[in-house]
């Protein structure tokens, strides 16, 4: 079952930016830990960045944290996460996923969308 419905990816340039958009179902978005998760194919998924909806918290993968390129945010009215991807790579190719949860570590997620693709071309 799909409980999140994940948009903005697409084609980029390198250097471009994408603003991904994750709106959860039901009354998952109150009270929970949202995150954004990345896979590229072939590998393992791995967590990006995550915010807690009610503090504002965030929280961000030692992967993305120096590099200031990864923003999540949130729209309370709109009960939208999103992550913003500023100066893309090519390495930032991946399917981006939006997950739902108590948070405490990456395995906590427990509810997923079907993920966005990102490419990034040179």
């Amino acid at each position: 079952q799909v409980h999140m419905v994940e948009s903005g990816g697409g084609s980029v340039q390198a250097g471009g930016s994408v603003r991904l958009s994750c709106v959860p179902s039901g009354n998952l978005y109150s009270g929970n830990w949202m995150a954004w998760f990345r896979q590229v194919a072939g590998e393992v998924r791995e967590g990006v960045a995550a915010i807690q909806t009610i503090e504002g918290t965030t929280y961000y993968a030692d992967s993305v944290k120096d590099k200031d390129r990864f923003t999540i945010s949130q729209d309370d009215a709109k009960k939208t996460v999103y992550l913003q991807i500023d100066r893309l790579k090519p390495e930032d190719t991946a399917t981006y996923y939006c997950a739902a949860g108590k948070g405490g570590s990456w395995y906590d997620f427990g509810y997923w969308g079907q993920g966005t693709q990102v490419t990034v071309s040179s």
